[in-house]
């Protein structure tokens, strides 16, 4: 997944979820916040970021905020906050993943039961549900999800059980944005219903598979599985 327009400036302070202020060129700019989680390991006065100059005429903001860099171990890592991303880059790597076969059709936005699922996968006339979430918390080489509570996320892993428990495939996807992880954890601290309806859909069936990433100011690029322990 490539970004055009990319520039870089300093991250100043977030004004609400969608809006913060970044130095830029000199001059203190508005920008959009392509992610409505607390990234707040991340975001912090001073921390270099990476904008996409937006393609609307008309825009309250001139520019997204995509992606932004955090110094840990010893070296600088970016880290792809784009709550957009995952999605895409899910797609593509169930497409090469070797998971289903060339002739799958995939479709997104599925609505099942009472949840809208992101992707469903026909092969050869067998459906896969897949729900993509993506990851950019991470706490000394420790990939976690969620950063905070979500009802949402809990009521599409409990689908994906009822999926599951009824024949059908179902499949979690956690998209971890960024290149740093050795594992995926629920954070149970943060969301421990999330944490628990994590384990009990594995128990009934659904398959977790975690990706890292590969980031670069103008680019994500999906890479290999990490473990998943739930």
């Amino acid at each position: 997944m490539k970004y055009d327009n990319i520039v870089r400036g300093r991250f100043i302070e977030r004004i609400n979820r969608f809006v913060a202020t970044v130095s830029l060129y000199g001059e203190v700019a508005r920008v959009h916040v392509k992610n409505t989680g607390r990234l707040k390991e991340l975001l912090k006065p001073g921390a270099s970021v990476y904008l996409q100059r937006a393609d609307s005429p008309g825009r309250s903001t001139e520019y997204d905020l995509v992606s932004v860099e955090a110094f840990l171990d010893g070296k600088t890592l970016l880290f792809n906050i784009d709550s957009m991303a995952p999605n895409l880059l899910a797609l593509e790597w169930l497409r090469e993943s070797g998971l289903f076969s060339e002739k799958a059709i995939y479709k997104r936005e599925v609505t099942v039961g009472a949840s809208r699922l992101d992707i469903a996968v026909n092969d050869n006339d067998r459906i896969t549900y897949v729900e993509v979430k993506g990851v950019t918390l991470d706490v000394d080489g420790i990939a976690y999800f969620p950063d905070a509570p979500t009802a949402r996320g809990t009521k599409h892993i409990r689908e994906l059980s009822h999926l599951a428990e009824n024949g059908s495939g179902a499949l979690l996807l956690f998209v971890l944005q960024m290149k740093r992880s050795g594992v995926l954890r629920p954070n149970r601290s943060a969301d421990p219903e999330f944490s628990r309806a994590l384990t009990d859909a594995v128990k009934k069936g659904v398959r977790v598979i975690a990706i890292d990433c590969i980031v670069t100011p103008d680019s994500i690029i999906p890479d290999k599985e990490v473990p998943v322990e739930v």
